[in-house]
């Protein structure tokens, strides 16, 4: 199996689109897409949660290297990080809701667990 899914783009397209997923994700809490992308995003928006926790100078600087929008980032350190402190790992569920009417994909939602 390879070690990331390439969902049908190039590498510079699949980075652009995962990052700004990953940050309307953690900006909405919540978000509707395929199986397959929200399986990429819960890795990549597990990773930022983790740097939040750590709250230093360095993580926000790592975190906003991959995250398009400071208020987003700033939300990751000051909200949504604190509330998983005692939590190591699993801050995402994603639940399968069937599939989508014009191409046949599987959807699911992708959500932060409380």
């Amino acid at each position: 199996m390879p070690a990331n899914r390439k969902l049908g783009k190039p590498t510079d397209q699949r980075k652009a689109m995962l990052r700004q997923q990953v940050t309307d994700f953690l900006d909405y809490g919540k978000m509707e897409t395929t199986v397959a992308r929200a399986k990429e995003i819960r890795s990549l928006a597990e990773k930022m949660i983790t740097l939040g926790k750590k709250s230093d100078l360095a993580a926000y600087r790592a975190a906003m290297r991959f995250i398009t929008r400071e208020d987003v980032c700033k939300k990751l350190f000051k909200e949504i990080a604190p509330g998983y402190t005692e939590r190591n790992g699993g801050y995402t569920r994603i639940v399968r809701t069937g599939v989508r009417r014009g191409d046949a994909a599987e959807t699911a939602i992708l959500e932060l667990v409380r």
